[in-house]
């Protein structure tokens, strides 16, 4: 019986061990909390330009990672290319902003 409890401590020890490693964030991943904060950030960055009527949402993409957000697709004016960049660093979370929308 001793033996059994000892096991059966270890197995746990190592499941809660693999667990926090496994959710826990490095330079080139996200942990499961950092990923989800990032949809929120990226979907509120999408809705701040939609609702922006100078701006076709349809043809900017947003991508966020670890807070740091990626603007990318075609504008008609550089200043909708600026307005959709200030847009993004309004949002709550964004940490930084990297404009790449050019104009067509």
């Amino acid at each position: 019986m001793n033996i059994t409890k000892r096991v059966a401590t270890a197995i746990f020890t190592a499941t809660v061990a693999f667990t926090i490693v496994g959710c826990s964030s490095s330079p080139t991943k996200e942990s499961t909390g950092e990923y989800v904060d990032d949809s929120v950030i990226t979907a509120k960055v999408k809705a701040s330009i939609f609702n922006e009527p100078t701006l076709k949402s349809t043809e900017i993409n947003v991508e966020t990672y670890k807070g740091d957000v990626q603007l990318s697709g075609f504008v008609a004016q550089p200043e909708d290319a600026k307005k959709a960049a200030d847009l993004a660093r309004g949002v709550k979370g964004v940490t930084s902003v990297k404009n790449d929308i050019r104009v067509k």
